[in-house]
């Protein structure tokens, strides 16, 4: 018996050992790594302005190739707009890990390799591929696959590997695409209330324009924008609570459904707190929780918490979402955070069919059964996490000592 228990603590031990080397090893920042490496300040700089750089953070099993100044040089000449450089950019991130040993190692000698350019969309059919290629002579030859077939670089040197997360290789110049280098519009070019009305949310871009709430959305746009739009059908139920509201107010609401940050789903999902939104005026004024559950992510106020049902468009530096019920702020509705106080046991009364009925207590969003219960379960669920986790360290505590 005792040696199973210290052959079972054994397992459990050298399991939670590998979770924290794993959460430990895998983390990298592209800017850091670059930083290291001042000749390749201009791409470091331009994978910031662009937002690959959070990208990047993110995934694993990710190349990045990276040129240095002189080679950004030729590319800064074309005058490209911050989209198409990002573009252009996203073309020399591949989503496959190419260290300097498997680059000389090519199954067949040459690989087509995916980039976070393809992954956008926004290449239209295989032209956000680049051929990797080795070469007689030691050499490796990298190519955009809408440029003829041309290997128009060549494999430098490995700046930094993180096998098999993340490497970081320079090439000897920028890769040349069509596609990617082509014009593309910047977000408010895209007619953000043109794209909520067309998807679900006619009624709240109608507010935003009448409201001219809409301005400071655009105003946010290129800096990195993210929308959390109610639906037409949640929009129309709490249109009453709205008209009772003043144009302040009216302003103030529309402009909690926004952040000046640009946040992707996996963003979402990872970055869970507090969020400051496009309505905040100083510390804790207008922000909500982000929550997730596995792959449900929820926005809670200190009144209602709604959920991410859709995604209207993901396309850095804009993230426009449909959620299923309006973002209801503490700041304008004070009123449902004050419960009304409990009869005392002396005062309550046997109920009569005659007898009037207290008036019900102000609530500016009505939760269904089923979302409270939800609510409920979710909050018992945590405590119920919470207390496995201390029944857990306990016991390993005990184990330790039984142990050692």
């Amino acid at each position: 018996m005792q040696l199973s228990r210290s052959l079972t603590g054994a397992i459990f031990l050298t399991f939670a050992l590998g979770l924290l080397l794993s959460s430990t090893t895998n983390a990298h920042n592209i800017t850091k790594i670059l930083a290291k490496h001042p000749e390749f300040s201009t791409f470091n700089h331009y994978l910031t302005i662009t937002h690959l750089a959070d990208e990047i953070n993110r995934r694993e099993t990710i190349t990045v190739c990276a040129v240095d100044n002189a080679g950004m040089s030729d590319l800064l000449s074309k005058h490209l707009t911050v989209y198409a450089m990002k573009n252009v950019l996203s073309l020399h991130i591949l989503l496959d890990y190419f260290g300097a040993k498997k680059l000389h190692q090519i199954t067949n000698g040459t690989a087509l390799a995916a980039t976070m350019f393809q992954a956008t969309g926004a290449a239209p059919g295989s032209t956000g591929f680049v051929n990797v290629t080795d070469l007689k002579g030691g050499k490796v030859g990298f190519g955009a696959e809408d440029n003829d077939g041309k290997l128009d670089a060549t494999f430098v040197k490995s700046l930094q590997e993180i096998p098999y997360n993340i490497s970081v290789i320079q090439i000897s110049k920028i890769l040349p695409s069509p596609e990617a280098e082509a014009p593309t519009p910047a977000p408010n070019e895209l007619n953000l209330t043109s794209i909520m009305s067309k998807k679900g949310c006619k009624v709240f871009s109608d507010m935003l324009i009448a409201t001219g709430a809409i301005d400071t959305f655009y105003d946010n746009a290129d800096g990195g924008l993210t929308v959390f739009c109610p639906l037409d059908s949640v929009i129309t139920d709490f249109a009453p609570k709205y008209k009772n509201l003043t144009a302040e107010k009216k302003v103030s609401l529309l402009l909690y459904h926004g952040i000046p940050v640009y946040e992707s789903m996996p963003m979402l999902k990872s970055n869970n707190g507090l969020m400051n939104t496009l309505a905040t005026d100083g510390a804790n004024k207008y922000d909500f929780t982000v929550q997730n559950d596995g792959e449900v992510v929820t926005l809670k106020t200190k009144i209602v918490t709604a959920r991410i049902v859709g995604t209207l468009i993901d396309e850095q530096p804009l993230a426009v979402y449909t959620i299923n019920k309006v973002l209801l702020p503490r700041e304008l509705f004070k009123a449902a955070l004050t419960p009304a106080p409990a009869p005392a046991p002396e005062a309550e009364a046997p109920k009569d069919a005659d007898s009037p009925t207290a008036p019900e207590p102000f609530a500016p969003d009505s939760e269904p059964e089923d979302q409270t219960a939800s609510d409920q379960n979710g909050s018992v669920r945590s405590k119920g996490g919470i207390l496995v986790a201390v029944v857990l360290s306990v016991w390993l505590g005990a184990f330790m000592s039984v142990v050692f």
